[in-house]
């Protein structure tokens, strides 16, 4: 990941301008113990399988990755010129730690692991992405999901 201060000054300028969010309340949420817990990943690192489509410019999309599908056939495809893959091409836990999560399972720390992990490209309008979102939380609650691990990149 490229630092603010490693970016040109155009660039560092416009981000230094963007307006976050602030939210007066956090949300409170409960469920059960982590070690019944069954969970997913979510990642914004642009990844997808090598039969799908490549993440392109402000696509507002996501992308299904099987927990079991070969690392081989996750690619990354994210569109920012300043994101550093080196992580990721060493070893996918570095952006979608799914060995780590099967651990967990295997350790009793966490219930189950989900069958299906998902990935959205960062660098895209949150706003644009809300019927994606709404569908991945769709096929999270159809896998009896009820914890996720967000990996904001």
């Amino acid at each position: 990941m490229a630092r603010l201060e490693d970016v040109p000054d155009k660039t560092r300028m416009a981000l230094e301008r963007l307006e976050c969010p602030r939210f007066e309340t956090a949300p409170f949420v409960s469920g059960p113990p982590l070690a019944d817990r069954r969970v997913a990943l979510i990642s914004t690192a642009g990844l997808g399988t090598s039969d799908q489509p490549l993440w392109r410019a402000s696509d507002p999309g996501y992308r299904a990755i099987p927990h079991d599908r070969p690392a081989a056939d996750v690619l990354m495809s994210h569109v920012s010129l300043g994101y550093d893959r080196t992580g990721f091409q060493r070893d996918l836990n570095a952006t979608l730690p799914r060995d780590r999560l099967a651990e967990l399972a295997a350790d009793g720390a966490i219930g189950s692991v989900a069958a299906t992990h998902y990935s959205f490209m960062g660098a895209t309008d949150p706003l644009a992405m809300v019927d994606s979102v709404a569908e991945v939380a769709r096929a999270l609650q159809a896998d009896q999901v009820d914890s996720v691990v967000l990996l904001p990149v």
